[in-house]
């Protein structure tokens, strides 16, 4: 057989459940799928042959939950925050996401296109190859639709995978202030069956908490999106303990994202549904949070536990994994090889798509980063290195 790539001499992180770590091994790919690997010394024949003589060569990262599309600038928050203002003040003074809302509200289609497409180059200039892009910064139906229409367009932009997630109920709009509840009923009324017949995204998410949605809310709005076939996830346990993430367990979301509040006791119904915990290690460290997520319990129960940049303008401006991985480790008291298999095979599991990457086996897509290393420490030990040396997408060299 003829490959149409073949990578030889590779330090091979499998990033499977076991960990796996081959030296010396060669990795096949033809039609965009990873064929052969192994660490014999036969000879493979190849349209492309790359030898990477002991660097480590592991599966693309994949960001399982960010905020991309979006306008405006919020670094005055920031400022606000060091001076002491909380991120519940600053939404009540108007600022947090509503600030965005009115921004991204009055962005054109091509402007919010630019800045989303700049934000992904630097994800994939630091090893992401598969993204996850939530709505939830347009709160109706024109915006909503018109993020979620920037974020799958990317594709065609950039060698880059998006699943897309409509997060509609992210926060009330102005127009339903002081009517959240009439809000989801206009999410599900009017803005949910255009996002569905337009198939604009997989995912309906929400953000549960006391500045946010309530459970009932959030119930209701998840029995509506599961008529329409989408997958589910939730904002769970950021900043209280409102018990969302046991509901959206209940409702078999495939994860529950943030965490910080949520009690040991209920992470076995995390297990019992096969939700995915996804922890974003950044937005912890921009908000100076104290109390961290449940990681002991997580262990304990055998959940599988994923990072994700959280990209967003407010409260986690930040595009590279492996800063991800380092602050996890950091912050969370991750090992290092926990912190790989959150941000590879985990990080799938948190968008429904482990069967098809994640991790470095036969029949997988050939999604590949090339390390300028040998070393899995290394790129997360300092993370202000760029290791990424080499791309692979779909078994194409980029």
């Amino acid at each position: 057989m003829i490959y149409d790539l073949v990578i030889k001499n590779a330090t091979v992180a499998t990033c499977d459940r076991q960990h796996t770590v081959l030296n010396g091994a060669t990795v096949a790919i033809k039609d965009g799928r990873i064929t052969h690997i192994t660490q014999d010394n036969q000879a493979f024949t190849a349209s492309q042959m790359i030898d990477a003589a002991g660097q480590l060569l592991t599966p693309g990262l994949i960001d399982c939950h960010t905020h991309l599309v979006y306008a405006g600038n919020r670094a005055n928050e920031f400022a606000m925050r060091l001076k002491g203002a909380t991120y519940a003040e600053i939404a009540s003074q108007g600022g947090g996401i509503l600030s965005t809302v009115k921004a991204t509200r009055a962005a054109s289609v091509d402007e919010l296109t630019k800045t989303a497409e700049q934000r992904a180059r630097v994800m994939l200039a630091h090893g992401t190859t598969t993204v996850e892009i939530k709505s939830g910064y347009g709160l109706d139906l024109a915006t909503e639709v018109k993020s979620l229409q920037v974020a799958q367009s990317l594709t065609t932009l950039l060698p880059i995978s998006v699943v897309t997630t409509f997060l509609g109920a992210h926060t009330a709009p102005p127009e339903y202030k002081h009517d959240k509840s009439g809000y989801i009923d206009y999410l599900i009324s009017t803005v949910m069956p255009v996002v569905a017949q337009k198939q604009l995204a997989t995912f309906v998410d929400a953000f549960c908490e006391t500045i946010a949605f309530s459970p009932e809310q959030v119930e209701r709005l998840f029995v509506a999106a599961q008529q329409h076939g989408f997958l589910l996830k939730l904002h769970a346990e950021q900043l209280t303990d409102q018990k969302s993430a046991v509901l959206a367990a209940r409702y078999h979301a495939v994860s529950v994202d943030h965490l910080e509040c949520l009690k040991p006791e209920d992470c076995q119904s995390l297990r019992d549904h096969n939700t995915v915990a996804v922890l974003l290690p950044g937005a912890f460290y921009f908000l100076k949070e104290k109390q961290k997520p449940p990681v002991d319990a997580l262990r304990e129960q055998q959940i599988p536990i994923a990072i994700a940049t959280d990209a967003n303008p407010g409260t986690s401006p930040f595009l590279s994994l492996p800063l991800m991985m380092n602050m996890a480790c950091t912050l969370f008291g991750l090992s290092i090889e926990e912190a790989w298999l959150a941000v590879t095979i985990h990080a799938a599991q948190a968008l429904n798509l482990d069967h098809d990457i994640g991790s470095i086996a036969i029949g997988k897509k050939a999604d590949l980063i090339l390390w300028s290393t040998d070393n899995l420490n290394d790129i997360v030990y300092n993370s202000s290195i760029n290791y990424c040396e080499r791309i692979i997408k779909a078994g194409v060299l980029i």
